[in-house]
């Protein structure tokens, strides 16, 4: 069997929804476990639902829902016809929940509220992907992923009880394939044993997708995305890219690290554990044939090249001039832990840690709780180049008259903090 993950894009209107259809009408004869995310930009319009309702904007919450609300409802006319009663009943239900909570006042903390209202994007998205694949005579069993994944209790990031999942998965979803090709379910999301929706953080739909194919040991995963195959660099703003037909579990972590919008390392690490290969596919041309991502190592490889904007370099050096290391750089690993900030470029002095952030505002909150240990520069207004399999050629391209703050090379990688223009 195979696991299929369509993202938001893949599904954001009318044709593409019915695309999805004539993708799913290749693979007559196979199992396949469908994850799906929310619908085009859904998720951001109720995150902007939550923000209202949490800061005690009720009536602008109920509006901004309003909005969402008619334009699932207004999809789901024009996609199904003969099971539109029953299409509409349970988008209805899944309304039902979210203004349950709306006309509340909140008390408990942003990130529980968050989870309870975005997770409706993917049950209203996947519903209306079921109701239509049923439409078209290609049948399947829909589960709602929050009776499935099982998480704790850390609301925007939950850590998943794969001991729990995996008899849930095994009792309740492999039945579905004896009568059914097709099952629907719900990548991001979760609950906790109260039955309180979760979500997985970032790259969520991705790790449900991961989750899935280990515990059903499934052939192969399929990622559709707007997207020929992976390139060696983002090509609206470099055209020269080109397309990585293969890659190594190890390279894809790597380039996520450094920054690279491919896939999360969590999502590879279920597959790798059980040696599951992964295909990036585009949604709009299915024939092409995409990315495998797998345990074979491979050579060869093109300078692959990350950029981020925006950074910020952090200097945390010791007080009293004394080496930075023990207890004041364990303190200093937890806060950001505890914070969920990582950072992209790491550079020990002997009395000084320097650490390279996307600018966001828990920044002024970790040097707040640093200055017990270190004195805290902070220097904003940079660019983080990253360069895997570099060349020389390469580097000057990048680096040619540039002013360097801070450079980092191994025998692969090739990073350079500059200074924004």
């Amino acid at each position: 069997m195979k696991v299929f993950k369509f993202g938001g894009a893949s599904i954001s209107n009318l044709e593409r929804i019915k695309a999805v259809g004539e993708i799913l009408l290749q693979y007559p004869n196979e199992k396949i476990l469908i994850v799906v995310s929310a619908m085009g930009k859904t998720t951001n319009a109720l995150e902007k639902v939550t923000e209202a309702f949490f800061e005690g904007r009720q009536e602008e919450a109920l509006a901004l829902f309003i909005g969402i609300k008619q334009q699932h409802l207004t999809l789901s006319k024009y996609l199904v016809y003969l099971r539109w009663q029953e299409t509409e009943k349970a988008l209805k239900e899944f309304f039902t929940e979210v203004e349950w909570l709306l006309h509340d006042k909140p008390v408990r903390g942003y990130d529980y509220y968050y989870d309870q209202v975005v997770c409706i994007g993917e049950m209203l998205s996947s519903t209306l992907l079921s109701n239509y694949l049923a439409e078209i005579n290609i049948k399947n069993a829909w589960v709602d992923v929050r009776d499935i994944i099982r998480t704790d209790n850390n609301f925007r990031n939950g850590t998943v009880d794969w001991d729990t999942t995996a008899m849930h998965i095994k009792d309740q979803v492999s039945p579905l394939f004896l009568e059914n090709n097709i099952v629907v379910t719900q990548g991001f999301i979760g609950a906790t044993d109260e039955n309180e929706s979760t979500t997985l953080g970032r790259e969520g739909s991705d790790f449900s997708a991961a989750i899935f194919a280990n515990i059903l040991d499934a052939e192969e995963v399929v990622i559709w995305k707007d997207v020929e195959a992976v390139m060696n660099a983002d090509p609206s703003k470099f055209p020269e890219a080109v397309k990585m037909p293969e890659l190594s579990f190890s390279e894809v972590i790597e380039m996520a690290y450094y920054g690279a919008q491919v896939i999360h390392p969590k999502t590879i690490k279920p597959l790798e554990n059980k040696n599951i290969p992964l295909l990036v596919k585009s949604f709009l041309q299915p024939t092409l044939p995409g990315t495998r991502i797998s345990s074979t190592r491979v050579k060869n490889l093109p300078p692959i090249i990350v950029i981020k904007e925006k950074q910020v370099l952090i200097k945390f050096q010791s007080k009293d001039f004394s080496f930075v290391s023990g207890q004041p750089v364990e303190f200093l690993h937890d806060i950001m832990e505890h914070l969920h900030l990582d950072s992209s470029l790491r550079q020990h002095t002997a009395i000084s840690l320097l650490c390279c952030f996307d600018d966001t505002d828990k920044l002024a909150l970790l040097a707040e709780k640093a200055g017990e240990f270190f004195d805290v520069e902070m220097l904003r207004g940079l660019r983080l180049i990253t360069i895997r399999h570099y060349t020389e050629a390469e580097i000057e391209r990048f680096t040619d008259g540039e002013q360097i703050i801070l450079s980092q090379k191994t025998k692969e990688t090739a990073q350079f903090l500059i200074a924004e223009n």
